[in-house]
C-alpha cells in the first residue's frame, strides 16, 4: 500500500477516541437487557395494580392478593367508586385544586420571573437573592402552620394551594429562558409603545410555550399528588383530595370509604380491588397528560436550566 493511499485512508477515518467507538455486539445486548429490566421494573407493578383492580372478587379471594395473570375482568370497582360518595368528591377536590392551583402557582411565577430577568427593574438583584435564600432555609412546620392559622385559611381549599404556590426552582428556570430571549424583540415592541405586559403576553409568552408547558405539568403533578397538606390543615373529611382517601384505604387499613364498607362486610366488592381501583384513577392524570408534554422537556427544561 502506497504512502499517499495509507494518508487518503487517515483523513477520510481519522482516529476516534475509546468514548466515541461504537459499542460492541455483547454491549447492545447488556444495555437492551438492562433497559428491559428497567421497563419491566415500571411496567410491572403498574400491570399488576391495572389487572387487580379489573378482576372479580372471586378471583382475588382464590389467587389470595393481587392478580398477575387475568382471569376475567370487571368494571364494578370503577362503576362503584364513581357512582358517588368519597371517592368522587375527592376525585372533584383533586381536579378544581390542581386546575386553580396550577393557573395561579403559573401566574406568580411568569410575573416574578419576568420581573427578575429585566436588569433594569427595581431591586431585582435583591430580591432575587431572598427568593435563593428560601431554596436553603425555611421557617420550619410549626412556624409555617401557625401562619395558615392566623390568616384562617386552617379547613380551607386555599389551604391546599397558598402554601405551596410558588417553586423558586420552577421561577429560576423561567427566568433562565426569558432571559435567553433576543433584547432586540422585546425593546423593538417598547419603542413601538408596548407596555410590559403587552411585551409579556404577545412576546414573551409565545415564544415560551415549551418552557411555559413543562412547568405547567410540575405545577399540576405536585398538586395532583400533594397530600400532606390537606393532612394537616383539613379536619373536614368531605373536603380530602384523592390522594388522602386513598392513604385512608392504604396505609391506614381501612376497607372501604363510606357507603362502600356495606359491599365490602357483604362480599360483593373486594377491599383490595377497591384499592387498586383508586390508585389507577390517581394514575390516569399523569399517565394521560405526560406524553403530551414529553416532546417539551429537552427544548424546555434544559434550554431554561443552561441559558442566563
Amino acid at each position: 500500500m502506497s504512502l499517499n493511499t495509507q494518508l487518503i485512508r487517515s483523513l477520510k477515518a481519522p482516529a476516534r477516541p475509546v468514548w466515541e467507538e461504537p459499542p460492541s455486539k455483547a454491549g447492545l445486548t447488556a444495555k437492551g437487557a438492562f433497559l428491559l429490566l428497567c421497563c419491566l421494573g415500571v411496567l410491572g407493578p403498574l400491570w399488576i395494580v391495572i389487572v387487580t383492580s379489573l378482576s372479580p372478587k372471586p378471583v382475588i379471594d382464590r389467587v389470595g392478593g393481587l392478580v398477575v395473570i387475568p382471569q376475567g375482568i370487571t368494571f364494578v370497582n370503577y362503576t362503584e367508586l364513581l357512582s358517588g360518595g368519597q371517592v368522587s368528591r375527592a376525585i372533584m377536590v383533586s381536579v378544581g385544586v390542581t386546575l386553580f392551583g396550577t393557573l395561579f402557582s403559573m401566574t406568580v411565577s411568569v410575573l416574578a420571573a419576568y420581573g427578575l430577568s429585566r436588569p433594569g427593574s427595581l431591586g431585582h438583584r435583591f430580591f432575587l437573592m431572598i427568593m435563593m435564600a428560601t431554596m436553603f432555609f425555611g421557617a420550619g412546620l410549626i412556624p409555617t402552620y401557625l401562619l395558615v392559622q392566623s390568616l384562617g385559611l386552617t379547613d380551607t381549599y386555599l389551604s391546599l394551594i397558598l402554601p405551596s404556590a410558588v417553586s423558586v426552582f420552577n421561577i429560576l428556570v423561567l427566568r433562565a429562558f426569558f432571559m435567553g430571549i433576543s433584547p432586540e424583540l422585546t425593546e423593538s415592541a417598547r419603542i413601538d409603545g408596548a407596555s410590559d405586559l403587552r411585551i409579556l403576553l404577545t412576546i414573551i409568552m409565545p415564544l415560551s410555550r415549551a418552557v411555559l408547558a413543562v412547568i405547567s405539568l410540575f405545577y399540576a403533578v405536585g398538586y395532583w399528588s400533594a397530600w400532606f397538606n390537606a393532612s394537616i390543615y383539613l379536619t373536614d373529611q368531605q373536603m380530602m383530595p384523592l390522594q388522602n382517601v386513598l392513604i385512608q384505604l392504604v396505609q391506614k387499613n381501612t376497607e372501604a370509604p363510606t357507603g362502600l364498607a356495606y359491599a365490602v362486610r357483604t362480599g360483593q366488592l373486594s377491599a383490595l380491588g377497591l384499592q387498586m381501583a383508586v390508585m389507577v384513577l390517581a394514575l390516569i392524570p399523569v399517565a394521560v397528560a405526560s406524553p403530551f408534554v414529553q416532546r417539551h422537556f429537552k427544548k424546555g427544561m434544559l434550554t431554561g436550566a443552561i441559558k442566563g
